[in-house]
Protein backbone atom coordinates (compact mmCIF):
# COMPACT_ATOMS: atom_id res chain seq x y z
CA UNK A 1 0.00 0.00 0.00
CA UNK A 2 0.98 3.61 -1.07
CA UNK A 3 2.10 6.34 1.47
CA UNK A 4 -0.70 8.47 -0.43
CA UNK A 5 -3.05 5.49 0.19
CA UNK A 6 -2.78 5.64 3.73
CA UNK A 7 -3.12 8.83 4.02
CA UNK A 8 -6.06 9.30 2.32
CA UNK A 9 -7.33 6.38 4.76
CA UNK A 10 -5.99 7.99 7.63
CA UNK A 11 -7.71 11.35 6.58
CA UNK A 12 -11.12 9.87 5.97
CA UNK A 13 -10.94 8.10 9.52
CA UNK A 14 -9.86 11.27 11.08
CA UNK A 15 -12.71 13.30 9.50
CA UNK A 16 -15.12 10.46 10.40
CA UNK A 17 -14.07 10.07 13.64
CA UNK A 18 -14.26 14.20 14.32
CA UNK A 19 -18.17 13.63 13.02
CA UNK A 20 -19.11 11.75 16.10
CA UNK A 21 -20.00 12.40 19.72
CA UNK A 22 -19.40 9.00 21.70
CA UNK A 23 -22.36 7.70 24.01
CA UNK A 24 -22.84 4.36 25.87
CA UNK A 25 -24.73 3.02 23.69
CA UNK A 26 -24.47 5.19 20.26
CA UNK A 27 -22.99 7.54 17.81
CA UNK A 28 -24.19 10.76 17.59
CA UNK A 29 -23.57 12.84 14.59
CA UNK A 30 -22.57 16.76 15.34
CA UNK A 31 -25.11 17.13 12.60
CA UNK A 32 -27.93 15.67 15.39
CA UNK A 33 -26.38 16.53 18.05
CA UNK A 34 -26.12 20.31 17.15
CA UNK A 35 -29.75 20.39 15.82
CA UNK A 36 -32.54 20.97 18.36
CA UNK A 37 -35.76 21.68 15.23
CA UNK A 38 -36.21 25.45 16.16
CA UNK A 39 -38.01 27.53 13.32
CA UNK A 40 -35.25 30.59 14.43
CA UNK A 41 -32.02 29.32 15.35
CA UNK A 42 -31.02 30.86 18.63
CA UNK A 43 -27.70 29.15 19.51
CA UNK A 44 -30.05 27.07 22.10
CA UNK A 45 -30.88 30.20 24.33
CA UNK A 46 -34.36 30.15 24.85
CA UNK A 47 -36.65 32.39 27.53
CA UNK A 48 -39.28 29.74 29.08
CA UNK A 49 -42.42 31.49 30.48
CA UNK A 50 -43.23 30.47 34.11
CA UNK A 51 -46.14 31.26 36.18
CA UNK A 52 -45.97 32.58 39.62
CA UNK A 53 -48.87 33.31 42.48
CA UNK A 54 -47.71 37.62 41.27
CA UNK A 55 -47.56 37.02 38.10
CA UNK A 56 -46.09 35.52 34.88
CA UNK A 57 -42.00 35.94 33.65
CA UNK A 58 -39.55 34.11 31.74
CA UNK A 59 -36.04 32.34 32.54
CA UNK A 60 -33.22 32.33 31.14
CA UNK A 61 -31.92 28.90 29.31
CA UNK A 62 -29.19 27.72 27.18
CA UNK A 63 -29.63 24.56 25.76
CA UNK A 64 -26.15 22.19 24.56
CA UNK A 65 -26.50 19.12 22.33
CA UNK A 66 -29.44 16.82 21.80
CA UNK A 67 -29.59 13.52 23.70
CA UNK A 68 -33.08 12.19 24.23
CA UNK A 69 -31.46 9.75 26.74
CA UNK A 70 -29.18 12.19 29.38
CA UNK A 71 -30.67 15.93 29.79
CA UNK A 72 -28.84 17.37 32.45
CA UNK A 73 -30.22 20.88 34.23
CA UNK A 74 -27.50 23.02 35.97
CA UNK A 75 -28.48 24.75 39.30
CA UNK A 76 -26.62 27.95 40.17
CA UNK A 77 -25.84 29.08 43.75
CA UNK A 78 -26.70 32.32 45.50
CA UNK A 79 -29.46 32.51 45.71
CA UNK A 80 -29.58 35.40 43.23
CA UNK A 81 -26.06 34.51 41.30
CA UNK A 82 -25.89 33.35 37.63
CA UNK A 83 -24.96 30.64 35.23
CA UNK A 84 -21.92 32.17 33.86
CA UNK A 85 -19.54 30.63 36.65
CA UNK A 86 -21.05 26.89 35.52
CA UNK A 87 -19.89 27.33 31.75
CA UNK A 88 -16.85 25.19 32.07
CA UNK A 89 -19.34 22.15 31.62
CA UNK A 90 -19.24 23.03 28.51
CA UNK A 91 -16.00 21.43 28.01
CA UNK A 92 -16.82 18.66 29.54
CA UNK A 93 -20.39 17.29 28.87
CA UNK A 94 -20.15 18.06 25.30
CA UNK A 95 -17.50 15.71 24.77
CA UNK A 96 -19.46 13.09 26.57
CA UNK A 97 -22.67 13.74 23.89
CA UNK A 98 -24.96 14.78 27.09
CA UNK A 99 -27.68 17.31 26.45
CA UNK A 100 -27.60 19.90 29.32
CA UNK A 101 -29.08 23.27 30.29
CA UNK A 102 -27.17 26.37 31.62
CA UNK A 103 -29.98 28.42 33.53
CA UNK A 104 -30.58 31.62 35.32
CA UNK A 105 -33.01 31.29 37.49
CA UNK A 106 -36.07 34.07 38.18
CA UNK A 107 -34.57 36.79 39.67
CA UNK A 108 -31.01 36.56 38.31
CA UNK A 109 -29.06 38.80 35.60
CA UNK A 110 -30.23 36.64 32.44
CA UNK A 111 -33.77 36.21 33.59
CA UNK A 112 -36.45 38.69 34.49
CA UNK A 113 -36.32 40.06 37.67
CA UNK A 114 -39.01 41.26 39.16
CA UNK A 115 -39.09 43.14 42.75
CA UNK A 116 -41.82 41.28 44.68
CA UNK A 117 -39.95 39.62 47.65
CA UNK A 118 -42.87 36.96 48.13
CA UNK A 119 -40.98 35.51 44.86
CA UNK A 120 -38.07 34.59 47.08
CA UNK A 121 -39.02 30.99 48.28
CA UNK A 122 -37.28 27.38 47.91
CA UNK A 123 -40.94 26.53 47.71
CA UNK A 124 -41.64 28.99 44.55
CA UNK A 125 -38.75 28.09 43.13
CA UNK A 126 -38.97 24.37 42.94
CA UNK A 127 -42.14 25.26 40.91
CA UNK A 128 -39.89 27.18 38.44
CA UNK A 129 -37.46 24.08 38.47
CA UNK A 130 -40.62 22.16 37.72
CA UNK A 131 -41.75 24.32 34.82
CA UNK A 132 -38.73 24.34 33.58
CA UNK A 133 -37.95 20.43 33.26
CA UNK A 134 -41.70 20.33 31.11
CA UNK A 135 -40.88 22.68 29.12
CA UNK A 136 -37.20 21.04 28.23
CA UNK A 137 -39.31 17.82 27.51
CA UNK A 138 -37.42 15.69 30.42
CA UNK A 139 -38.67 12.86 32.37
CA UNK A 140 -37.87 10.63 34.45
CA UNK A 141 -36.31 8.38 31.53
CA UNK A 142 -33.65 11.08 30.81
CA UNK A 143 -33.44 13.53 33.33
CA UNK A 144 -30.72 14.35 35.78
CA UNK A 145 -30.20 17.62 37.65
CA UNK A 146 -27.08 19.32 39.26
CA UNK A 147 -27.38 21.75 42.08
CA UNK A 148 -23.74 23.77 43.34
CA UNK A 149 -24.22 25.42 46.79
CA UNK A 150 -28.07 27.00 46.80
CA UNK A 151 -28.85 25.09 44.30
CA UNK A 152 -27.79 22.25 46.17
CA UNK A 153 -29.93 23.41 48.55
CA UNK A 154 -32.92 23.31 45.24
CA UNK A 155 -31.91 19.86 43.63
CA UNK A 156 -32.91 18.12 47.06
CA UNK A 157 -36.01 20.14 47.76
CA UNK A 158 -37.12 19.72 44.24
CA UNK A 159 -36.24 15.74 44.60
CA UNK A 160 -38.11 15.38 47.32
CA UNK A 161 -41.01 17.13 46.05
CA UNK A 162 -40.42 15.57 42.43
CA UNK A 163 -38.32 12.83 42.42
CA UNK A 164 -40.80 10.64 40.21
CA UNK A 165 -39.89 12.82 37.20
CA UNK A 166 -35.97 12.34 38.13
CA UNK A 167 -33.40 9.58 37.11
CA UNK A 168 -30.22 10.97 38.98
CA UNK A 169 -29.38 13.62 41.64
CA UNK A 170 -25.92 15.54 42.06
CA UNK A 171 -25.36 17.54 44.73
CA UNK A 172 -22.54 19.58 44.95
CA UNK A 173 -20.86 21.53 47.60
CA UNK A 174 -23.96 22.05 49.75
CA UNK A 175 -25.00 20.50 53.35
CA UNK A 176 -29.07 19.31 54.06
CA UNK A 177 -28.86 21.60 57.24
CA UNK A 178 -27.95 25.52 57.44
CA UNK A 179 -27.99 25.41 61.47
CA UNK A 180 -25.56 22.71 61.22
CA UNK A 181 -23.44 24.73 58.30
CA UNK A 182 -23.50 27.56 60.60
CA UNK A 183 -21.84 25.64 63.21
CA UNK A 184 -19.48 24.31 60.65
CA UNK A 185 -18.29 28.02 60.06
CA UNK A 186 -17.98 28.97 63.73
CA UNK A 187 -16.01 26.11 65.10
CA UNK A 188 -14.29 25.21 62.19
CA UNK A 189 -13.65 27.92 59.28
CA UNK A 190 -13.68 30.86 61.83
CA UNK A 191 -10.67 29.13 63.43
CA UNK A 192 -8.80 28.70 60.33
CA UNK A 193 -8.32 32.77 60.21
CA UNK A 194 -5.90 34.75 62.14
CA UNK A 195 -7.30 35.92 65.30
CA UNK A 196 -6.41 39.22 64.60
CA UNK A 197 -8.80 39.12 61.01
CA UNK A 198 -11.58 37.16 62.76
CA UNK A 199 -12.08 39.85 65.88
CA UNK A 200 -11.97 42.49 62.88
CA UNK A 201 -14.69 40.54 60.96
CA UNK A 202 -16.66 39.97 63.52
CA UNK A 203 -16.74 43.73 64.96
CA UNK A 204 -17.66 44.45 60.86
CA UNK A 205 -20.97 42.24 61.16
CA UNK A 206 -21.55 43.04 64.57
CA UNK A 207 -22.33 46.63 63.86
CA UNK A 208 -24.51 45.55 60.50
CA UNK A 209 -22.07 47.25 58.31
CA UNK A 210 -21.53 45.18 55.63
CA UNK A 211 -21.06 47.66 52.97
CA UNK A 212 -18.08 48.58 54.52
CA UNK A 213 -15.23 48.32 52.32
CA UNK A 214 -13.05 46.41 54.78
CA UNK A 215 -15.27 43.88 54.74
CA UNK A 216 -14.61 42.27 51.63
CA UNK A 217 -10.93 43.62 52.07
CA UNK A 218 -10.68 41.01 54.66
CA UNK A 219 -13.11 38.41 53.34
CA UNK A 220 -11.51 37.86 49.54
CA UNK A 221 -7.49 37.02 51.17
CA UNK A 222 -9.16 35.36 54.39
CA UNK A 223 -12.22 33.59 53.31
CA UNK A 224 -13.07 33.83 49.91
CA UNK A 225 -9.45 33.00 48.37
CA UNK A 226 -9.02 29.52 50.88
CA UNK A 227 -12.67 28.46 50.78
CA UNK A 228 -14.98 29.73 48.12
CA UNK A 229 -12.13 29.67 44.62
CA UNK A 230 -8.34 28.45 45.40
CA UNK A 231 -7.43 29.27 41.66
CA UNK A 232 -4.57 32.24 42.38
CA UNK A 233 -7.01 33.68 39.33
CA UNK A 234 -10.46 33.48 39.20
CA UNK A 235 -12.30 32.10 35.50
CA UNK A 236 -13.89 34.78 33.89
CA UNK A 237 -17.20 33.39 34.06
CA UNK A 238 -16.76 33.23 38.17
CA UNK A 239 -16.04 36.96 38.28
CA UNK A 240 -19.02 37.80 35.60
CA UNK A 241 -21.32 35.69 37.70
CA UNK A 242 -20.13 37.51 40.84
CA UNK A 243 -20.86 41.08 38.77
CA UNK A 244 -23.95 40.14 37.91
CA UNK A 245 -25.51 38.56 41.18
CA UNK A 246 -28.72 39.89 42.65
CA UNK A 247 -27.58 41.16 45.89
CA UNK A 248 -31.14 41.57 47.03
CA UNK A 249 -32.38 37.93 46.55
CA UNK A 250 -28.96 36.78 48.10
CA UNK A 251 -28.88 38.74 51.03
CA UNK A 252 -32.52 37.95 51.98
CA UNK A 253 -32.36 34.70 51.99
CA UNK A 254 -28.85 33.47 52.57
CA UNK A 255 -28.37 36.62 54.58
CA UNK A 256 -25.43 39.38 54.72
CA UNK A 257 -22.39 37.10 56.66
CA UNK A 258 -20.21 34.43 54.93
CA UNK A 259 -20.31 32.71 58.50
CA UNK A 260 -23.36 30.74 58.20
CA UNK A 261 -27.13 31.38 56.52
CA UNK A 262 -28.84 33.64 58.62
CA UNK A 263 -31.47 35.06 56.12
CA UNK A 264 -35.37 33.05 55.32
CA UNK A 265 -32.99 29.55 54.82
CA UNK A 266 -31.68 30.21 58.19
CA UNK A 267 -33.75 27.38 59.90
CA UNK A 268 -33.81 25.64 56.72
CA UNK A 269 -33.03 21.37 57.39
CA UNK A 270 -34.30 18.55 55.72
CA UNK A 271 -31.58 16.28 56.46
CA UNK A 272 -33.97 13.90 58.22
CA UNK A 273 -36.07 13.69 54.98
CA UNK A 274 -33.02 12.29 53.07
CA UNK A 275 -33.84 9.19 53.25
CA UNK A 276 -37.06 9.68 51.54
CA UNK A 277 -34.67 10.09 48.20
CA UNK A 278 -34.93 6.78 46.43
CA UNK A 279 -32.96 8.16 42.83
CA UNK A 280 -29.58 7.29 42.28
CA UNK A 281 -28.17 10.36 44.66
CA UNK A 282 -24.47 11.91 43.91
CA UNK A 283 -23.22 14.06 46.65
CA UNK A 284 -19.75 15.77 46.14
CA UNK A 285 -17.94 17.09 48.97
CA UNK A 286 -14.17 19.04 49.28
CA UNK A 287 -11.43 19.58 51.50
CA UNK A 288 -11.59 23.12 51.51
CA UNK A 289 -15.40 23.73 50.87
CA UNK A 290 -17.73 26.25 53.17
CA UNK A 291 -19.39 22.68 53.51
CA UNK A 292 -18.10 19.87 56.06
CA UNK A 293 -16.63 17.30 53.33
CA UNK A 294 -17.98 14.53 55.96
CA UNK A 295 -21.28 15.46 55.94
CA UNK A 296 -21.75 15.48 52.46
CA UNK A 297 -20.51 11.64 52.90
CA UNK A 298 -22.71 11.41 55.63
CA UNK A 299 -25.39 12.43 53.66
CA UNK A 300 -24.05 9.99 50.65
CA UNK A 301 -25.32 7.20 52.96
CA UNK A 302 -28.37 8.58 53.97
CA UNK A 303 -29.97 8.74 50.55
CA UNK A 304 -31.48 5.44 49.30
CA UNK A 305 -29.00 5.06 46.66
CA UNK A 306 -25.76 7.34 47.43
CA UNK A 307 -22.50 7.87 46.30
CA UNK A 308 -19.80 9.92 47.19
CA UNK A 309 -17.10 11.78 45.28
CA UNK A 310 -14.23 13.43 47.24
CA UNK A 311 -12.53 16.57 45.61
CA UNK A 312 -9.07 16.77 48.05
CA UNK A 313 -7.78 19.76 46.57
CA UNK A 314 -11.14 21.28 45.83
CA UNK A 315 -13.15 24.34 47.64
CA UNK A 316 -16.84 25.67 46.88
CA UNK A 317 -15.88 26.27 43.96
CA UNK A 318 -14.12 22.49 43.41
CA UNK A 319 -15.37 22.33 39.64
CA UNK A 320 -13.11 24.80 38.79
CA UNK A 321 -10.28 24.33 41.46
CA UNK A 322 -10.00 20.59 41.57
CA UNK A 323 -11.91 20.20 38.11
CA UNK A 324 -10.20 16.85 36.79
CA UNK A 325 -11.41 15.21 39.74
CA UNK A 326 -15.55 16.59 39.81
CA UNK A 327 -15.59 16.27 36.46
CA UNK A 328 -14.58 12.26 36.30
CA UNK A 329 -16.82 11.84 39.43
CA UNK A 330 -19.78 13.26 37.58
CA UNK A 331 -19.22 12.08 34.18
CA UNK A 332 -18.83 8.74 35.75
CA UNK A 333 -22.07 9.04 37.58
CA UNK A 334 -24.27 10.00 34.89
CA UNK A 335 -22.62 6.81 33.08
CA UNK A 336 -23.11 4.71 35.39
CA UNK A 337 -26.84 5.74 36.19
CA UNK A 338 -28.01 5.80 32.54
CA UNK A 339 -26.37 1.84 31.51
CA UNK A 340 -27.95 0.89 34.89
CA UNK A 341 -24.80 0.53 36.62
CA UNK A 342 -25.58 2.10 39.51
Amino acid sequence: MTTRIVISFLTIFIIFSCNKVATKDQEITTKNYFSYGDSIQSGGVKMIPITTPVGNFRVWTKRFGNNPKIKVLLLHGGPGMTHEYMECFETFFQKEGFEFYEYDQLGSYYSDQPVDDRLWTTDRFVDEVEQVRKSIGADKSNFYVLGNSWGGILAMEYALKYQKNLKGLMVANMVASAPEYGKYADEVLAKQMKPEVLKEIRAIEAKKDFANPRYMELLIPNFYNQHICRLKEWPDGVNRALKHSNENVYTLMQGPSEFGISGRLGDWDIKGRLPEINIPTLMIGAKYDTMDPKAMEEQSKLVKKGRYLYCPNGSHLAMWDDQKVFMNGVINFINDVDSRKF
